[in-house]
């Protein structure tokens, strides 16, 4: 939610990166690997890229080799922008929205949007040429841990009577997220890249004539509410006398 002003930041990625030589000299520079280091870091990327394509079950030698290739090569691409393009090849300067300044993580995130969108329409044209959607998306959520999943439940339980509409609205705009944050480096990002479409949620929300804050509220009031009730059954239940 916090993190909703963020893609307004990514989109003038373009021009701050053009000054990212004079940044990194200022600020510092990007990560470099040691050959053992990307050796171990390669073998361990090669190494989920099949635990992933395993956990598909296609029975399918060839296919399952081209996938793994496709995935694990992303992995690294993304891997390698990632620590060839610091917070530092970003000046730092302020969000043009809230004002506040752009903190590492808002920098990072501008630095690997701007990696080549070939990156993205590669791995997603390996996926397709083997896979189905549903196992597409599989795959994506393998990335991401699961957020959609996650998130939508959370959404469930916040929300209540949550209409057809609003849920196929909502699990849109995660989906969203997911396909997005499927180019970034760790979960830190990936979550930076989830807020933004959690927010564009909620404020679809608060214009279809719900109240984001007070449901929110609500939902937490009745957990600490919850809580508390427990807490005194145990109480009580210790503090009687053994029979």
């Amino acid at each position: 939610m916090k993190k909703a002003n963020i893609i307004i930041a990514i989109a003038m990625a373009g021009c701050m990166l053009t000054t990212s030589s004079i940044a990194q000299t200022q600020t510092g520079a990007a990560t470099t690997m040691s050959a053992n280091a990307k050796v171990k870091s390669d073998e361990g990327v090669d190494a989920k890229a099949a635990e992933w394509v395993a956990s598909l079950n296609l029975n399918d030698a060839a296919k399952a080799a081209r996938l793994k290739d496709v995935i694990a090569t992303h992995l690294k691409t993304i891997r390698d922008w990632h620590n060839d393009h610091s917070p530092a090849t970003v000046p730092a300067g302020i969000n043009p929205v809230t004002g506040n300044k752009l903190s590492d993580l808002d920098r990072q995130v501008i630095a690997n949007s701007a990696m080549p969108k070939s990156v993205h329409e590669n791995l997603m044209s390996g996926l397709r040429k083997d896979l189905t959607e549903e196992q597409v998306e599989l795959i994506q959520d393998k990335y991401t841990i699961g957020k959609v999943a996650f998130t939508m439940a959370g959404y469930k339980a916040i929300v209540p009577n949550l209409s057809q509409r609003e849920e196929a609205t909502i699990l849109g705009f995660l989906k969203q997220a997911r396909e997005q944050a499927i180019d970034y480096k760790n979960m830190n990002q990936i979550s930076a890249i989830f807020e933004i479409y959690k927010t564009k949620s909620e404020q679809f929300l608060n214009n279809n004539g719900r109240s984001w804050k007070l449901m929110y509220k609500e939902y937490t009031d009745a957990i600490k509410a919850k809580k508390a009730a427990d807490k005194a059954a145990a109480e009580k239940a210790a503090a009687k006398p053994a029979q």
